[in-house]
């Protein structure tokens, strides 16, 4: 086959040879000796267009939202992020009565071995979910949602994936500070199991509820208790110390936590109270992964723990276990768990209940 009869060929490996010629190049380039030689990227000022490429209007809408820096204060005792937590709980509240009506749910509010939690049922519970149940830890930087406000994200898996859903009304600041998160947790699902086989048994959350629901696995196996089946991860906080690249790439450009040294930055320092931000219990990035259930993770492209999450996926992958990796296009913070009418709420909640399906036992 000559070349010349192929003028297509001959133009695609001439390109081909361009590009060698270049990474090459590129390649040559001295490499520094050491981090301290690693000079940042500076980017001038940048425009971002909503994208619309595979978005729906609806997500459109939500992404435009301009950044507000001055949204919420940066707290400084228990008693300042409580005010807040009251404050923007009663908003919230306000909506729970019709979202249960509209989706076919009934909540309950409960006790489990003296920790509070909401039970959240769907009206109508397919066959293969009648012996299932998913365990849900909020998010709110481990000071906000008190109570029912807590429970959006419970509600839409309870509502689109068709599950049991037990939410952790888990205690915050001021009524208590690091480990009380995680140890109410850790009490809820050592109830759930005595009458729930584990592998019936799924535990989910975002934000700081996708940093708990971590941690939970990690205080869990140092307890010797039988992990859960799969576990739902959505961009979690799983780096307080805020390292990840993402933490400055999307500075300014996720509209709802905006900035590395924001709210949540501020809110989690409350919560630790004075603990090392790395121990693994609160940043469990740090922590050993192996053993894990399977995992499903969810971000998006504009999202602040964007690095969190991609880099939490990488050390489960690397420890040996099935972790499921979705970045919604333009998103920003828990953009994906706002409002079931949203097309990528539906999508997002969808991946997970089945994914959830996969590996728990029927």
């Amino acid at each position: 086959m000559k070349l010349a009869e192929h003028p297509n060929r001959y133009i695609a490996l001439a390109f081909g040879g361009c590009i060698a010629v270049i990474v090459t190049a590129i390649l040559a380039q001295p490499v520094p000796a050491s981090g301290a030689d690693l000079a940042p990227l500076v980017i001038g000022p940048r425009t971002l267009p909503v994208p619309t490429g595979e978005v729906s209007p609806e997500m459109q809408a939500v992404i435009a939202v301009k950044p507000r820096t001055s949204l919420l204060p940066l707290v400084k005792t228990g008693e300042e992020t409580r005010v807040l937590a009251d404050k923007y709980a009663a908003v919230a509240i306000k909506s729970i009565p019709d979202l249960l009506t509209r989706l076919n749910l009934t909540m309950t509010a409960a006790t489990i071995d003296g920790v509070r939690v909401h039970i959240i049922t769907p009206e109508t519970i397919p066959a293969e979910n009648r012996r299932r149940v998913l365990l849900h830890f909020h998010g709110g930087c481990y000071v906000l949602a008190p109570g029912a406000a807590g429970t959006i994200e419970g509600i839409l898996m309870a509502a689109l994936g068709h599950y049991k859903v037990i939410s952790v009304d888990y205690r915050m600041p001021p009524e208590a500070y690091f480990p009380a998160a995680l140890d109410d947790s850790v009490t809820v699902y050592r109830n759930v199991i005595k009458t729930t086989p584990p592998k019936r048994v799924a535990v989910f959350g975002l934000s700081a509820g996708g940093a708990l629901t971590l941690e939970m696995m990690l205080k869990a196996r140092e307890l010797n208790l039988p992990l859960p089946a799969a576990i739902g991860v959505g961009t979690p906080m799983a780096d307080a110390t805020k390292v990840g690249d993402s933490f400055y790439t999307n500075e300014g450009v996720d509209n709802l936590q905006v900035s590395r040294n924001g709210f949540c930055d501020a809110a989690t320092v409350v919560y630790a109270h004075g603990h090392d931000l790395k121990d693994p219990l609160i940043s469990p990035i740090y922590g050993d992964m192996h053993g894990f259930p399977p995992a499903i993770l969810t971000t998006g492209t504009r999202d602040l723990l964007l690095s969190n999450t991609v880099r939490t996926h990488r050390k489960l992958r690397r420890s040996g276990v099935e972790a499921d990796l979705n970045v919604y296009e333009g998103q920003s913070h828990a953009h994906w768990a706002r409002d079931v009418s949203i097309p990528e709420t539906r999508e997002a909640f969808g991946e997970i209940a089945t994914f959830f399906d996969k590996h728990m036992a029927k």
